[in-house]
């Protein structure tokens, strides 16, 4: 078994030293046959090379483009297609939670072809320019270190220029305004152009998840925390699914039980018709819980069964993120959550 990169189905919750916490909670989620989006890690041996060395390990793209072909037979999906792409995510997962410290970036695959594939098998020309413009902004800043005002700015801009108070009130034709107009600040602030190729995007974003672990901020967050420098960050590839394509999906966040009383119940917030990150960029209101309940009971009375099949396999408060697409739930992370002592102890 390779130790720089791991297929979900490998692992499991033991493995949080070579995994990180996410990977090896995705990997536990699949053995006990939750519904968690197909994907793979790679290794923090990985991440602990390049972090020494500013190289990749020598087999390293080989073997990520071998997953990368085993993801897309998976996925009936392939990567940069103009029919039906496979779109992932990129994001980061130390052995020990981190939150916000580190960098994720959301439909790696997305060029100006793929996009055309993305229309025709959603139907909704919207989504397909909103998650190219979500994906040039987050590689803009995270991978290009552009500063994230400058994208908000401009799309600010476009809003007061539409007329309308937020991006999700934007039409198809805007959108795709708000992408040439961020391409074009990629092209000044970075010195060259949004990358088209799919694999460099892939080989680029991981590289910044790496970097990510060095950044002042998480080197602070860890000296606080008593989190030792070397251990290094996983990476965790997976195929793409969408709360934001239409208002039977959606995303939220959620605890097993209240992690103030340890009371029983459905705790968390939801967002119909979003994405992961509108959840906590505060741009939008989310919703208790009983949203989901309300518009879409089969996913929310799924929901409740797995946070109480969670609970029972970790033995505690589980905190846990999800995304419904199309009346599909799917389990993005869980973990142990943080509670208050009266919590533990009921």
């Amino acid at each position: 078994m390779s130790k720089l990169i791991q297929n979900f189905k490998s692992g499991d919750k033991s493995q949080k030293e070579l995994l990180g916490g996410k990977g090896a909670n995705l990997a536990e989620m699949v053995q006990i046959g939750l519904p968690v989006p197909p994907g793979f890690t790679i290794t923090t041996d990985a991440c602990r090379h390049y972090l020494l060395t500013g190289e990749f390990p020598a087999n390293l793209v080989t073997e990520l483009f071998d997953f990368l072909d085993k993801l897309e037979v998976e996925t009936g999906k392939k990567f940069g297609d103009t029919q039906n792409p496979l779109l992932v995510s990129v994001r980061s997962g130390a052995k020990f939670s981190m939150p916000g410290m580190m960098e994720t970036v959301l439909n790696v695959g997305l060029n100006d072809y793929s996009v055309n594939g993305l229309i025709k098998v959603s139907n909704n020309e919207r989504f397909a320019w909103d998650s190219y413009r979500r994906l040039i902004q987050m590689f803009g800043k995270t991978v290009l270190d552009i500063e994230g005002e400058i994208f908000a700015d401009a799309l600010q801009a476009a809003n007061e220029k539409a007329g309308v108070a937020t991006e999700v009130d934007l039409t198809a034709d805007q959108l795709k305004e708000v992408v040439e107009t961020f391409k074009a600040i990629i092209q000044k602030h970075s010195g060259r152009d949004f990358p088209q190729d799919p694999r460099e995007q892939l080989d680029l974003a991981t590289r910044a998840v790496f970097d990510s672990w060095n950044t002042s901020r998480a080197r602070l967050y860890r000296r606080r925390e008593r989190i030792a420098d070397d251990l290094g960050t996983a990476v965790n590839i997976c195929s793409m699914v969408f709360g934001n394509l239409g208002e039977t999906s959606g995303t939220g966040v959620a605890f097993t039980r209240d992690p103030a009383s340890g009371k029983p119940g459905a705790y968390g917030d939801y967002l119909p018709n979003a994405q992961g990150e509108d959840v906590v960029a505060g741009i939008r209101n989310t919703f208790s819980l009983d949203e989901l309940n309300r518009t879409d009971p089969t996913s929310f009375n799924e929901l409740m069964k797995i946070m109480r099949k969670l609970e029972t396999h970790y033995r505690d408060l589980c905190d846990i993120e999800f995304t419904v697409e199309k009346g599909k739930l799917w389990m993005l992370q869980t973990r142990v959550g943080k509670r208050t002592a009266a919590a533990a102890f009921r």
